[in-house]
């Protein structure tokens, strides 16, 4: 159970079949809509039977017995609305008046009993013939002297009679009196202008006619995609939060974020993608209903993306139990209340002078009317940004103390004695550091003479002894002994002895190098000529060990301020390291050039040992590539290296990258 509670896989299928559901849901719920409501669309016959045409078409009705109502009467509504035919009391409207898509289809003719004006918008030839063959349709409707009659075989007479049986319609009817109304609808158009709509009813009637072979599975498909939404629902909230090694809820970097800006930017996203889908339907659905489709199929994902973001922040903060602390405002809470309650707490402080600073602006505000009031005011404002200043300058004396620290100034001391509260508090705590800094520095000053001290002592007192032996050994070395084992003894004795010696001297080279206590002599070199010396000085050296050297070199010479003695010696020890330590067989990269303003210089080899160590680690005395400690090298070169090379005014990188080993030197060009 517990590789599926972690299942990421199973989370991402989830996330993308919820949607899909949640949309199969809403399109049988709108198919079950129609034709629980408005019963069935399709074909048009059945439309005219439902409740929604008889509205509409009474809407239709009534609003045109309104403008020729008004009309008749002058009002300024009706003005210009009809036109007279020639010199027949009969007129023909000139404008649409009654707004919306629905009256496009109606075909009417309108008399005045009293008068006998006739009011139309067909062109009328034979008024009694036109009327006639008006009622024969299949969609009529018709008022005289207040009696209602219609299509019987066509029209639904229950949804004529509830609509025109209302209160409103009664009304309406009743104003209208004294006119004779024939009235017909070309339903095709009226459908088609429903659909057009972004009302619901359109909206539910053009997914009617997009997926109405659905019809059939609308129970089944309710039924199914209610049941799977719910079981990934559920699904999802168990296996939120937990991930596969980690125990307990793991939370990502949304859910560090305050809830209130999740909310905030949801609710705007929200928006945003509401009127998006508002707008397509507005202006494209008359147009392109693919188009409005597809925004709306848009609008839907984005919406659902969002309270699924929502939702899964939400359950994580909620499983992991800091669903209330993960509001700023309670977190705020928390902490000015806790400053509050603390006496030592510098929050404590602010809120009180805080609010006494509002209660006295409000107390001398509430007498602003009277002169001294007002200047009291004024000069208690003068009062606190002359506090504020002085405040201030104690912060930025701080500050100078902490860079002074901070740029490695012994001599830092801030009087304690001139400042109060919390500033005060910050003062000896930064003495307390200047001090411990200063005793840090010179504890490690003393250290560091003390072991240089030790070092060219120690090597001098061993150096003695060992000249000595040395001696000897050469004088044993030039007499003749029967047993030649005496002579490999010699031998041993003479090779230890100047390896050891070669060690002191490393050392003690080493130990100067490191304080600083050598004297260069600076002149212009040819770093270029030094390196191709030492590489013809050890091309027998690297030959005999089947090392290949590529040598790529500028092609003028490369001028350095530098000692040409240690410069040597740097460069030495570079070639000295590859000798001993590069793989048998290998090829050894010599690189010398420019790049922008600076002289690199890079040796790079293939180790012969695991490099099972880091550069830093390489850096430091007495450690070599070579573990076993087989080879006859001390350990001091790289680090003599490198001092030397930074005394000189370079840099000295080594980079590792598996048994890779490489060396770069830098130098600023003048």
């Amino acid at each position: 159970m517990e590789k599926i509670r972690t299942s990421g896989m199973m989370r991402i299928i989830c996330y993308i079949m919820i949607p899909i559901f949640m949309l199969v849901f809403i399109v049988s719920f709108l198919n079950e809509f129609i034709a629980i409501e408005y019963g069935e669309i399709y074909p048009e016959e059945n439309y005219i039977q439902t409740e929604d045409f008889a509205e509409k078409y009474f809407s239709c009705i009534t609003a045109q017995l309104a403008k020729v109502y008004s009309y008749e009467r002058d009002d300024k509504w009706g003005q210009g609305m009809y036109t007279q035919i020639g010199e027949e009391n009969i007129f023909y409207q000139s404008a649409n008046f009654y707004s919306g898509y629905f009256n496009e289809g109606l075909q009417y003719i309108i008399q005045n009993t009293n008068t006998g004006y006739v009011y139309t918008n067909m062109k009328i030839t034979n008024l009694e013939e036109q009327r006639k063959e008006l009622k024969e349709r299949d969609v009529y409707w018709g008022l005289e002297k207040g009696k209602i009659s219609s299509n019987i075989e066509k029209i639904n007479q229950d949804n004529i009679k509830y609509v025109n049986g209302g209160y409103g319609a009664q009304y309406e009817l009743g104003r209208y009196g004294e006119y004779i109304v024939d009235t017909s609808f070309d339903v095709s158009q009226m459908v088609e202008a429903v659909e057009n709509s972004d009302s619901l009813r359109g909206i539910a009637m053009m997914t009617y006619k997009t997926f109405g072979k659905m019809r059939a599975a609308n129970s089944y498909l309710l039924l199914i995609s209610i049941v799977f939404i719910v079981s990934m629902t559920i699904f999802l909230i168990w296996s939120i939060g937990h991930e596969k090694g980690k125990a307990g809820i793991a939370l990502t970097s949304l859910d560090k974020i305050p809830f209130e800006i999740i909310m905030i930017g949801a609710g705007i996203l929200l928006i945003m993608l509401m009127f998006l889908g508002a707008a397509v339907l507005n202006v494209w659905l008359p147009f392109s209903k693919n188009l409005v489709f597809s925004g709306c199929i848009v609008s839907y994902l984005g919406i659902y993306s969002v309270l699924a973001t929502v939702l899964t922040t939400t359950i994580r903060r909620v499983k992991a139990k800091r669903f209330w602390r993960s509001f700023y405002i309670v977190q705020l809470g928390g902490n000015v209340i806790h400053s509050l309650v603390d006496k030592t707490s510098t929050m404590r402080k602010l809120v009180f002078l805080y609010v006494g600073f509002l209660a006295v602006c409000g107390i001398l505000l509430a007498y602003r009317a009277h002169e001294m009031a007002v200047l009291l005011l004024a000069a208690f404002l003068v009062g606190v940004f002359y506090a504020l200043v002085q405040y201030t300058k104690k912060m930025s004396e701080i500050e100078l103390a902490l860079r002074d620290i901070y740029e490695g100034k012994k001599e830092v001391y801030i009087n304690e004695t001139e400042l109060k509260g919390l500033l005060k508090r910050m003062a000896i705590y930064i003495n307390d550091i200047a001090n411990g800094f200063s005793n840090a520095i010179e504890q490690s000053l003393k250290s560091e003479r003390f072991k240089t001290e030790l070092i060219t002592n120690v090597s001098h007192d061993i150096k003695t002894p060992l000249t000595s032996i040395i001696n000897y050994v050469d004088l044993l070395k030039k007499e003749e002994f029967e047993n030649k084992q005496i002579e490999q003894y010699i031998a041993i004795l003479d090779a230890k002895s100047q390896r050891l010696k070669k060690l002191i001297e490393d050392l003690m080279e080493a130990s100067k190098v490191s304080s600083g206590n050598v004297q260069l002599h600076i002149e212009t070199i040819d770093l270029k000529e030094l390196i191709l010396q030492t590489v013809g000085e050890f091309q027998d050296r690297l030959e005999k060990r089947h090392l290949k050297m590529e040598v790529q070199m500028l092609e003028k010479s490369v001028e350095l301020q530098a000692d040409s003695r240690y410069m040597y010696r740097v460069v030495e020890n570079l070639f000295s390291n590859v000798s001993k330590y590069a793989l048998e067989g290998s090829r050894v990269y010599i690189d010398l050039k420019q790049e922008g303003n600076k002289t690199i210089f890079s040796i790079k080899n293939i180790s012969r040992e695991k490099l099972n160590i880091s550069a830093d680690e390489l850096m430091q005395r007495f450690v070599r590539g070579d573990k076993s400690r087989f080879t006859e090298g001390s350990g001091l070169g790289l680090s003599i290296a490198k001092s030397l090379t930074e005394l000189q005014g370079g840099t000295f990188d080594i980079y590792i990258d598996g048994d890779l080993f490489k060396v770069v030197l830098g130098w600023q060009i003048a």
